[in-house]
């Protein structure tokens, strides 16, 4: 199981465009509320209705944790002590983590990256704690994955296919969902 955390202000496509492509490959993905409350608002003011509640999540069930970015969901995603202690122990068990935009943040704040490459929203790059910080669109080091930023969506969310299915998985979404065209030119 993935779980997807959303936070108030989480940025819209960060969320949406990965949750969408994993379900499109079969992967069981769930969203989870960490505010509470079922409906989240994004970043630009759109209620999402989560699967979950952050006290439903059972973490023995999850293969990766994903954090969406965008302010001030990342914020809020930082300063959730539930999360980040299941972060910690779900990393430190041999679990995966991901995170796009501001959310890497978290992980640097928790010393996850360190000695790790790792990418994220320009500006951002000086939470990375020990991170080597690469500046890619995607960035994929063992079992943690940061994406840039919104335009990063799309190969956040298939880099993480081809982490759970394997190398090349992601090829008939992107052909399917015309990702290949826009890419190629």
């Amino acid at each position: 199981m993935i779980y997807v955390f959303l936070a108030t202000g989480f940025e819209d496509i960060e969320a949406i465009a990965p949750v969408d492509i994993m379900r499109r490959a079969g992967i069981e993905v769930q969203t989870v509320s960490i505010t509470g409350e079922q409906v989240v608002k994004s970043a630009h003011g759109i209620g999402i209705a989560s699967d979950l509640l952050l006290s439903e999540v059972d973490f023995r069930k999850a293969e990766m944790l994903v954090l969406p970015g965008g302010l001030p969901g990342a914020t809020n995603l930082d300063a959730c002590k539930p999360l980040t202690d299941a972060l910690v122990k779900h990393y430190k068990a041999g679990g995966s983590i991901a995170a796009i935009c501001a959310a890497p943040m978290v992980f640097g704040h928790l010393g996850l990256l360190e000695g790790c490459r790792a990418t994220c929203y320009p500006g951002f790059e000086t939470e990375l704690r020990g991170a080597d910080y690469t500046a890619a669109i995607v960035e994929q080091d063992g079992r943690i994955i940061t994406g840039k930023g919104p335009a990063a969506a799309f190969e956040f969310g298939y880099t993480i296919v081809d982490f759970f299915l394997g190398e090349g998985a992601s090829q008939p979404l992107r052909q399917g969902m015309i990702y290949q065209e826009l890419v190629e030119g």
